[in-house]
């Protein structure tokens, strides 16, 4: 079986009570798993990996399950309408509801987090079959959103127990996108400390870098933030909460229409972002729009990279900068039609943290969006 291990860059840190090797999967709730697994197949190229459902003597639910790079997709359906799967995507539409992480050992993560105040989702359980075993265990975070500790140490199977290989012949090629950077939440206004610091106490993570309303903010709405990252700096969680302003930020926009916190987005690195996002604009993938004149202070705020600035402004591609290197992003329009979750694709040149520029940018972008929607 493939290694499950995130490539992203890495920060030293010393003392790390809870070693996270990287992501080990992501998965979401939605309405039709089967329509939803074909989108992103044929938008994102991820490639089919496993299945669980009726056929696999799974009752209550199907799960689709997808891979490109070390990214893992779960897409999971309800069977019926009393499930609490089924009360999820009718409170909040299609979104994220696990971002499970890979532990040597589920059972220390889960003991050890709870210790720490974590409220327990799911004790430490093992499932098998023929293919060994794993051990998983779950902790509650912002909204309706879990972690899960996942250890695979002593499994070869193609995901986990109860899933077979999905095999397929529609099969759209990959788009080169590597691993999961980070995934950011939105909570409630005046929650982003409560939240940072249950990163902090119950994880271990540091704050990497800190946004306020003076950062980010318009003539209208603004937010803060609170960049969480652990040991290694393989997981990042940006905390998002609403700042006071003369009309609804984005993030209250969020919080409106996906009924409480949740994660906002979900950020994959790839390296070579001029061929990823050419692709996904052929595929039909939609984004934010970036003015143009938001490039003409690059070469001054970002300095010398190795793009051609004109080619990342035809596609709308951002750059900024931190003090090890420099980045490029972009961010999709949400992926379905409540105007919740949305796709960053990132390329890090040297850069581990955040510049501040793109951060305005995305906010102003995000309120142009939304004064076409009529809901700033």
């Amino acid at each position: 079986m493939e290694t499950l291990i995130q490539q992203g860059p890495e920060l030293k840190t010393e003392g790390d009570f809870l070693p996270i090797h990287g992501t080990d999967y992501i998965e979401l709730y939605v309405g039709n798993a089967k329509q939803a697994a074909h989108f992103y197949k044929t938008a994102f190229g991820f490639q089919s990996l496993a299945y669980a459902g009726l056929e696999t003597d799974v009752r209550d639910r199907a799960s689709y399950v997808l891979r490109q790079g070390k990214i893992t997709l779960v897409l999971t359906t309800p069977m019926s309408s009393a499930t609490p799967i089924a009360d999820h995507i009718r409170q909040h539409g299609d979104g994220v509801k696990v971002i499970a992480f890979w532990v040597d050992d589920a059972t220390y993560a889960f003991n050890e987090t709870v210790r720490r105040g974590a409220q327990p989702y799911m004790e430490p359980t093992t499932e098998s079959d023929a293919f060994g075993n794993v051990t998983r265990s779950g902790i509650h975070t912002y909204g309706e959103t879990l972690h899960i500790f996942v250890e695979r140490k002593n499994y070869q199977g193609v995901f986990l127990p109860g899933y077979e290989k999905w095999e397929s012949e529609y099969n759209p090629t990959p788009i080169g996108l590597e691993y999961v950077d980070h995934c950011v939440g939105n909570v409630e206004m005046g929650q982003m400390n409560r939240w940072a610091k249950f990163y902090e106490d119950v994880l271990g993570f540091k704050n990497l870098i800190t946004f306020d309303d003076k950062d980010i903010s318009t003539e209208y709405t603004a937010l803060m933030s609170k960049v969480m990252s652990n040991g290694n700096g393989r997981i990042k969680f940006p905390i998002n909460e609403p700042a006071t302003g003369r009309k609804k930020s984005q993030v209250e926009e969020y919080l409106d229409f996906y009924e409480g916190a949740g994660c906002q987005h979900i950020a994959v690195a790839t390296d070579d972002i001029i061929f990823t996002v050419s692709e996904l604009r052929k595929r039909g993938v939609e984004f934010l729009y970036v003015p143009g004149s938001y490039y003409d202070t690059v070469p001054e705020r970002v300095g010398k990279i190795k793009e051609d600035l004109e080619v990342l402004k035809g596609l709308g591609i951002m750059a900024d900068r931190d003090e090890e290197g420099y980045l490029l992003q972009i961010f999709t329009k949400p992926v379905e039609d409540r105007p919740t979750l949305f796709f960053e694709i990132i390329q890090r040149v040297g850069a581990k943290s955040f510049g501040k520029g793109n951060f305005q940018a995305l906010f102003e972008s995000i309120e142009a969006e939304q004064a076409r929607r009529g809901t700033l």
